[in-house]
């Protein structure tokens, strides 16, 4: 189905944040390998965040939706670690690259063997870092070239490792949140450089919510480095063995998802407030505030909430480095589209390995709307108030759809197979009707 806007009038109203997305995957997933009973409130249910809880159901934890007549939450009865597939079948998890990666190392605490698949972008996926990490660590897994299917056996030993900080900080998270109960613990490096560092600090968040604290240090050199990498960056961190311990938890808003709601203020003009963001969030999409402000809008940061007032005439930022925030990369790209003058979005390599190479794919749709742009390897320099209207394809990609679709408020643009944003924010087309835009999909 294409996704288009139909209509808006004057933006403006409050409107709640969704759940952020990778805090209800770590709530869930660690609740699930807990003692004891855990209530998580405010869990988004997204097909990616659908997929996790099946995936820990598969496993052995026990998952319900519950209400105690005053607000809905998700019990986890917890498995404390002692996992058990279900059943003989392969796993499906669809799209959820991020399921696929923390699960890898997760189904290996099982006392038989796991099988996890997905759909045809998630077996096209790299997993082969994580893959060579976990077989240091003594986890055998059988796989198509470092590639879903994976067939996970059980036994995790543990022991000292290291892995490259620049492909996924998913590969790190999995790592960290099965380690503390591994027989041995796991001391983790990561080297030379740490991209998306923001995220494992929300793993690392909330696996010590749930009791279980890491240690870790920053270092500026290492013994092996070599002559591509004459100065090392990079941090370890020490996980001892420990049960991690049920709690009630609650998901705080998420940024990126918050990000299209703000872009729209940015782009079209007008007020909105945009609740259950958090001031002292540890996510790096909250770099989004600082952007939207260099671009020439007023920005108000409350405890809980932020406001955005906005002309609808914004000014390009010479460089936006992206490195912490790759999820921002498409919101971005369409406001420097839209913004006048010369926009380079740098620090980005990494989102080639999202749910579509992601810097290909926004230089090939933007590049049919008319969009003078340059391509590099790790970075989009984007000439602002080149496009024009059409047709540009969501390659199945979340935040294409949505991020794309904002640029109908410009123009005359419509998004092929938009129905995807359910990846990420179900209920994206109310949320945009709250603040006065009408979305379609035909």
């Amino acid at each position: 189905m294409n996704l288009k806007i139909k209509n808006f009038s004057k933006i403006e109203g409050c409107v709640k944040a969704p759940s952020s997305k990778s805090y209800s995957h770590r709530s869930v997933i660690i609740a699930s390998l807990s003692e004891g009973i855990s209530k998580l409130y405010d869990v988004l249910y997204s097909e990616d965040v659908i997929s996790s809880i099946n995936a820990c159901k598969s496993l052995g934890a026990i998952i319900t939706k519950k209400d105690d007549g005053s607000e809905e939450y998700l019990e986890v009865i917890g498995t404390g670690g002692n996992l058990h597939n279900n059943s003989s079948e392969p796993i499906d998890l669809a799209n959820s690259g991020t399921t696929l990666r923390i699960m890898t190392s997760v189904a290996s605490l099982s006392d038989n063997e796991v099988i996890f698949t997905g759909d045809d972008s998630l077996k096209t996926r790299p997993m082969g870092p994580l893959i060579e990490a976990l077989d240091t660590l003594g986890i055998k897994i059988d796989s198509t070239e470092g590639k879903a299917p994976l067939t996970i056996y059980p036994g995790f030993n543990g022991g000292s490792v290291g892995i490259l900080g620049n492909m996924s900080s998913q590969f790190i998270s999995s790592i960290l949140i099965s380690a503390p109960l591994s027989k041995e613990g796991v001391d983790l490096e990561v080297f030379p450089e740490f991209v998306s560092k923001p995220y494992v600090d929300m793993t690392l968040s909330v696996m010590d919510k749930f009791g279980v604290n890491v240690e870790s240090v920053e270092y500026t050199k290492h013994t092996d480095c070599n002559e591509d990498f004459p100065t090392c960056f990079g941090e370890k961190f020490n996980v001892s063995t420990k049960k991690y311990i049920a709690t009630d938890y609650t998901v705080e808003g998420d940024y990126s998802s918050a990000s299209y709601l703000l872009a729209t203020v940015a782009i079209a003009g007008g007020e909105i407030t945009v609740q259950n963001l958090f001031k002292d969030s540890k996510q790096g999409d909250k770099l989004i505030i600082n952007i939207l402000k260099d671009m020439g809008c007023t920005i108000i940061s409350n405890d809980d909430s932020v406001t955005i007032i906005s002309d609808g005439n914004l000014k390009a930022v010479p460089e936006i480095n992206l490195s912490n925030a790759p999820d921002l990369l498409l919101t971005v790209a369409v406001l420097a589209a839209v913004a006048e003058g010369e926009t380079k979005i740098t620090g980005i390599a990494h989102a080639r390995l999202k749910e579509t190479d992601r810097i290909a794919t926004t230089a090939e749709e933007l590049k049919k709307l008319g969009c003078v742009l340059e391509e590099l390897e790790d970075s989009l320099i984007i000439q602002g108030k080149t496009i024009s209207g059409g047709i540009v394809k969501s390659h199945k990609d979340h935040r294409l759809a949505m991020a794309f679709s904002l640029l109908g408020l410009k123009e005359d643009v419509e998004v092929e197979d938009g129905e995807c944003f359910d990846v990420s924010f179900p209920n994206f087309i109310e949320a945009m009707a709250d603040i006065g835009v009408e979305l379609e999909l035909n």
